[in-house]
């Protein structure tokens, strides 16, 4: 999920040729609510932004994994590892 706009998730599905639908949420009421939207810090710049957080969530509804703090290059990886 992302706060960005449909039109730039579009652009992004399009230019990576990623082949599943991608979740907007521009008011981040979604995101506020998993806890994922907050105060952030890069190279001494305070600002609001999306932590970098992936959920398995089951057919229910449940959340049956929470992933923090991912490690970008092995993260698909070890997601894949998990639910097998």
């Amino acid at each position: 999920m992302s706060a960005d706009s449909p039109n730039k998730q579009k652009k992004f599905c399009e230019k990576q040729s990623f082949e599943f639908a991608m979740l907007c949420d521009e008011r981040k009421k979604t995101l506020q609510a998993y806890g994922v939207w907050g105060k952030k810090k890069f190279m001494g710049r305070e600002y609001e932004g999306i932590f970098r957080n992936t959920y398995i969530i089951d057919e229910k509804g449940i959340i049956e994994k929470a992933y923090k703090k991912v490690n970008v290059k092995s993260h698909a990886q070890d997601i894949l590892a998990d639910l097998q």
